[in-house]
């Protein structure tokens, strides 16, 4: 059996798998450092209008994404890298990795991590989980690989189709310093994220948000 320590408090949720760190939130309480994560992409309009918001806001973000959407919109991936953001990996095709054995949960992993390595030579050990879904098969191919799975502390929901003033209230209602906030770059259904980014950057940075990668905050940088 694979051992699964969860340590929870006010400012820090972080689960310890043999060597995996599975990832919900970190912070001290007082640093004021949140994480902007973004599923799914890339994808050629909705992830170009978040990476014209962030650049207007001069704020860096984590894209996990597909590694088949790398594929078809390589340029788009080529502009997330340029503008300075970090990228994960979500998987090759959006699987969902609970319940596979060893080997499908390798090729889902691998699978993407071939596609953002081959295309702009970018190594990522950094996984987020379909769903945010994970088994023991999955951490203990994520211990083999050193691989840190990311999961989120708030979630705003735009995958449902949420209005841009119900994230809003979402987020500001619990946000605090530490949070890995999901968001999604692509979604099958109308979704108003770049509407809510637009309402919530500038408000966070004036209550004195700073933006940093998820690598910055679990490591602490």
């Amino acid at each position: 059996m694979l051992a699964l320590v969860c340590i929870v408090n006010m400012t820090r949720t972080v689960c310890e798998a043999k060597n995996v760190r599975v990832i919900y939130s970190s912070g001290s309480g007082n640093e004021m450092r949140v994480a902007l994560t973004f599923d799914d992409g890339p994808h050629p309009y909705h992830t170009a209008r978040i990476l014209d918001i962030l650049k207007k806001e001069s704020v860096k973000a984590t894209f996990f994404v597909v590694g088949e959407n790398v594929q078809y919109y390589p340029d788009m991936f080529d502009r997330i890298i340029a503008e300075g953001h970090e990228v994960g990996n979500h998987t090759n095709h959006h699987t969902f990795l609970t319940g596979l054995d060893r080997g499908e949960v390798s090729k889902a992993i691998d699978g993407c991590d071939d596609a953002i390595y081959h295309h702009d030579e970018y190594s990522t050990r950094l996984l987020r989980p379909p769903g945010g879904n994970y088994d023991t098969n999955v951490l203990q191919f994520c211990a083999l690989r050193d691989y840190t799975v990311v999961l989120w502390s708030i979630d705003t929901r735009d995958w449902a189709g949420t209005s841009a003033s119900e994230i809003e209230k979402n987020v500001f209602a619990n946000i605090k310093d530490g949070d890995i906030i999901l968001m999604h770059d692509y979604v099958s259904r109308k979704a108003h994220t770049e509407e809510a980014l637009e309402m919530i950057l500038p408000k966070l940075k004036e209550l004195g948000y700073r933006f940093v990668t998820v690598s910055e905050l679990i490591e602490g940088r």
